[in-house]
């Protein structure tokens, strides 16, 4: 998969700048692809630690060259609503409230919004107002915090 090496190739040299790598997205869209880089770090991230990555990173995947075609590259924080990659996302923030999107509907629905209740390896619980629902990590598309 794409995205997993570039996370394996971007990670050491974004923590050796002093950022922690959140995550990454890669939209493939032809001659409109875009490889979005989150990084974060504990005083926050401010347009200068985005162009300062984006230009080590940028000279890193021309070297590299692990996505073909042409594509644009975008580094930024995080932010509000703050997307969930990982495990250890989701495992940060339980009690928080998020949005997820799904692949596949479950009971027709592909949209929802709950309170992280637990997390395993494969499953998120979402307590919906009372109600909670497992939803299976490999069928969440995004996931975010949501602004309370």
């Amino acid at each position: 998969m794409v995205k997993d090496d570039i996370l394996g190739l971007l990670r050491p040299v974004i923590e050796d700048m002093g950022y922690v790598l959140w995550g990454c997205e890669y939209l493939a869209q032809g001659r409109h692809s875009l490889l979005r880089i989150f990084i974060d770090k504990d005083t926050g991230i401010g347009i200068d630690d985005c162009d300062r990555v984006s230009r080590q990173v940028s000279a890193l995947l021309d070297v590299e060259d692990p996505i073909s075609g042409h594509y644009s590259l975008e580094v930024s924080s995080p932010g509000i609503p703050r997307p969930l990659f990982t495990f250890d996302h989701y495992q940060q923030y339980l009690g928080h409230r998020i949005n997820i999107k799904l692949y596949k509907p479950v009971d027709g629905t592909r949209k929802f919004t709950g309170r992280i209740a637990a997390v395993n390896e494969s499953t998120l619980v979402l307590d919906m107002d009372g109600k909670q629902q497992d939803f299976l990590f490999s069928n969440i598309v995004k996931a975010n915090l949501t602004v309370e």
